[in-house]
């Protein structure tokens, strides 16, 4: 029997010692590591999220870098400023001379002012020619003369327009000033000087100013500032070259000028003259005889007139001896352009 226990008790201890060895159960529920299937799927899953991690990062990359370069090329725009339009230029040369601002960049005005000068009376300038010539010094850029509000002495201006010759008056002319010793300016176009040169050389040679009308008698603010300049240069040059003489004053033909004209013309160095002292002269069909002639050009007369007188005119010459004898007789003298204080 003790036998019999002895064995049971041995086969019992064993039998503890093979279930000490067996790994435990697990349930489903339980399990701690994946079923291949499991894996497969879960490897898929890793693959799908990180290719679509990578599309979204650079798409993510691809808006932003196109956004930036969108904001980059928005600034580049903005801060580019546009290519700079062609600046006009601010020098032409007409002849020897050297034009500023052909263009009128500055912005003178061009406005065409028609010149007026008043009746004067009683031995005094009219307000209109007064205004003149405080207009003409207010201008710092401009030299011009249209009555001499400077000189304390009773001085006047004797000066001619001619723009063609008719009946040989220039000539008849120039033999009363060079009898009474009387200084004068003409002022002449091109055609003149070119159809009447020896009166030109004559204008030159007995000491009177040669002055400069233009070559073909323009309106000068409706012309451009190179146009004046060559309308100045091509009787200039041509005086220049025949004569040996050097004009220095600019007549206006009609007396019509703007701002920018008269700039312009003191900038290739010329002195413009006006006049306060005019009358209905120039047409050679409609001469009024000495008396109105004269009467007119008396009664007008004032210190410091600039008188402008047609050289076309049968009663210009008729009366200027003896105008130049009643002028004298009351005091005044008559001076050169040259005189004047510039």
């Amino acid at each position: 029997m003790k036998k019999i226990l002895a064995i049971l008790l041995v086969c019992c201890l064993g039998l503890c010692a093979c279930k000490a060895d067996l790994p435990a159960e697990t349930t489903a529920e339980e399990t701690t590591g994946p079923t291949a299937e499991d894996t497969t799927e879960s490897a898929s899953e890793t693959e799908a999220a990180t290719e679509t991690e990578t599309e979204t990062e650079t798409e993510t990359e691809t808006e932003t870098e196109t956004e930036t370069e969108t904001e980059t090329e928005k600034v580049t725009e903005a801060e580019t400023p546009p290519p700079p339009k062609p600046k006009p230029e601010m020098y032409a040369y007409v002849g020897d001379y050297t034009v500023y601002d052909p263009h009128n960049t500055r912005g003178l005005s061009e406005t065409h002012h028609g010149y007026s000068f008043g009746v004067a009376k009683d031995g005094k300038a009219h307000s209109v020619s007064q205004n003149n010539q405080k207009y003409f010094d207010s201008l710092s850029d401009v030299d011009a003369l249209a009555l001499d509000t400077r000189s304390k002495e009773k001085v006047i201006y004797l000066t001619f327009d001619c723009g063609y010759e008719y009946n040989n008056n220039t000539a008849k002319i120039l033999d009363i000033l060079k009898e009474k010793q009387i200084p004068a300016a003409f002022f002449c176009t091109l055609s003149f000087i070119k159809t009447c040169p020896d009166t030109t050389g004559r204008i030159i040679n007995e000491g009177h100013v040669l002055g400069n009308h233009s070559n073909t008698h323009p309106v000068f603010p409706y012309i451009s500032r190179t146009e004046m300049a060559r309308e100045l240069w091509d009787v200039d040059k041509y005086v220049s070259d025949k004569y040996g003489y050097e004009m220095e004053y600019f007549r206006f033909p009609t007396g019509g000028y703007s701002h920018s004209s008269l700039e312009l013309c003191t900038g290739v160095g010329y002195k413009s003259v006006f006049w306060s002292l005019a009358y209905t002269d120039w047409d050679t069909s409609n001469q009024l005889g000495y008396d109105n002639a004269f009467s007119t050009v008396t009664s007008r007369l004032h210190p410091g007139a600039v008188i402008l007188l047609h050289a076309v005119s049968d009663d210009n010459v008729a009366i200027l001896s003896d105008f130049i004898d009643y002028a004298i007789s009351n005091g005044y003298t008559f001076a050169c352009l040259d005189d004047y204080d510039w």
